[in-house]
């Protein structure tokens, strides 16, 4: 079985967390594993914004994007153009994923 690591970056300033994922596992799963709060109002089926992420690295490594992702991406707080959400960052390749996670205060769509 693969394993990859991915380094979570926060924007509230907390230090970075570096944690091994294997493959299957998406990023969601990997940050509440690890006691990371990652929002997840919908269970992490892509039903919601609240677990949106943005991919610094490893980008090439995750499924491509699909258009249910995309529609809930726009409703994000801040989306930019390497946004995900993390219950759809799902691991399937050798490369190392950096993400960082936007502040979590709010409660998103």
């Amino acid at each position: 079985m693969k394993a990859v690591h991915i380094t979570f970056k926060f924007q509230d300033g907390q230090p970075d967390q570096t944690h091994m994922a294997a493959e299957g596992e998406s990023v969601l799963d990997v940050a509440l594993n690890n006691d990371i709060q990652l929002q997840h109002n919908c269970g992490g089926v892509c039903g919601c914004s609240t677990c949106h992420v943005y991919i610094l690295q490893g980008e090439n490594d995750l499924p491509e994007i699909s258009d249910k992702e995309e529609d809930f991406i726009d409703r994000a707080v801040n989306p930019r153009i390497n946004s995900r959400l993390g219950c759809q960052c799902v691991v399937q390749g050798n490369q190392d994923i950096v993400v960082q996670i936007p502040a979590q205060e709010f409660l998103g769509h």
